[in-house]
């Protein structure tokens, strides 16, 4: 009597969870069991899946089904898999986001069933991308305040260190105070304009990392978007191209959106006025590519083997006197590798830089 109140319970809850519970026999292509909530999620009934479990497929969205085919393969083959996001589209054509964490089981005979659920996490991704939004105006807005800030503030203390020199020789102490105040204010705001920066970046690569299916096409059209707005300011040209118009890859979409920004940071400030900065996706046969590219200032012979490095000595102040703590390019790659990615660079004084970033295909 016990065991069955328990049967009850769970049935009870199996009913009423608002996730996709299901086990499907992959040998006979066939679900033993599917609870209710498949209607609710899928917006077609339960019996039409358990009569032809074809239309459960045929729901999945057409640019999500050689990703999860992949994935099912592997699976089936013993390879785990986890938190695989896929989008479904519904007969209204609406679509959804849903979150599947299947396991496999194999029997004493070699049978293999794939049990597991899958949960509707539509509104977590559309939280993410206003967060993503958010994110990536705020970052360039700093970046774009900074060097418009900055270079004033520099245009200020190169004269006032001319100004002190001449200065010096009149031997007015009033005078010579006031001067070298001047260099010193100058030269302490565009370090706090800086640093300020610096801290929101040092702080957003010390959260926990999240990685998830991302859109990198719509990532970084968000990103150069919130810097094309601001052209007039930073006073670069900055392109952007990819041969599709999706590409995914598994990453963490705050962290790895620091790594496009900072990127882009260091090209603004090594690039002179009306020069061009360019970010290029694409997808090889092993990898997705990501170029950062410009025609800067390049980067010297004797700094390049250290670029990595932490508190490197290839730090140098940007052509508007920005400073740099030495930290980010550290930080850059770090993050790169978390994700199982690689960077690497290419640089020739007086011609440019151009960052080469490869990411695992999903």
């Amino acid at each position: 009597m016990e065991q069955d109140a328990e049967y009850e319970v769970f049935g009870n809850l199996i009913s009423a969870t608002r996730k996709v519970l299901f086990s499907y026999d992959v040998d006979a292509a066939t679900f033993i069991s599917l609870n209710a909530a498949y209607g609710r999620i899928w917006q077609r009934t339960r019996e039409s899946a358990l009569a032809d479990p074809a239309t459960v497929w045929e729901a999945v969205h057409p640019d999500d089904r050689d990703f999860l085919a992949k994935e099912y393969d592997e699976l089936v083959a013993g390879i785990m898999k986890e938190d695989l996001e896929f989008r479904l589209v519904l007969p209204d054509k609406s679509v959804r986001w849903l979150l599947l964490n299947p396991h496999l089981i194999t029997g004493a005979r070699g049978g293999k069933v794939i049990e597991g659920f899958v949960d509707d996490i539509t509104a977590q991704k559309e939280n993410i991308g206003s967060l993503q939004k958010y994110v990536a105006k705020k970052d360039s807005v700093l970046e774009i305040l900074s060097h418009d800030l900055a270079g004033p503030l520099h245009n200020i203390h190169s004269p006032a260190a001319m100004l002190a020199e001449t200065t010096a020789a009149y031997g007015n102490e009033e005078v010579n105070k006031i001067v070298s105040l001047i260099g010193d204010s100058s030269a302490r705001n565009v370090r706090l304009i800086r640093e300020f920066v610096q801290q929101e970046f040092l702080e957003s690569s010390q959260t926990v990392m999240k990685k998830g299916r991302v859109d990198l096409v719509a990532m970084v059209s968000e990103i150069i978007g919130q810097y094309r707005e601001g052209e007039g300011h930073i006073q670069k040209q900055i392109r952007f191209s990819c041969q599709t118009e999706k590409l995914y890859a598994q990453v963490d979409q705050y962290k790895f959106s620091q790594v496009i920004n900072n990127l882009l940071s260091n090209a603004i400030k090594f690039t002179e006025d009306e020069g061009v900065i360019a970010i290029v996706l694409e997808e090889k046969e092993e990898c997705v590519l990501i170029t950062v590219q410009d025609d800067g200032v390049g980067i010297p012979v004797q700094y390049q083997d250290e670029l990595f490095e932490k508190f490197t000595r290839a730090r140098r102040p940007g052509l508007r006197g920005e400073p740099s703590t030495g930290l980010g390019m550290s930080i850059i790659k770090t993050i790169v590798e978390w994700h199982g990615g690689t960077i690497r660079f290419e640089s020739e004084e007086g011609k440019g830089s151009t960052f080469y970033i490869e990411l695992p295909k999903e």
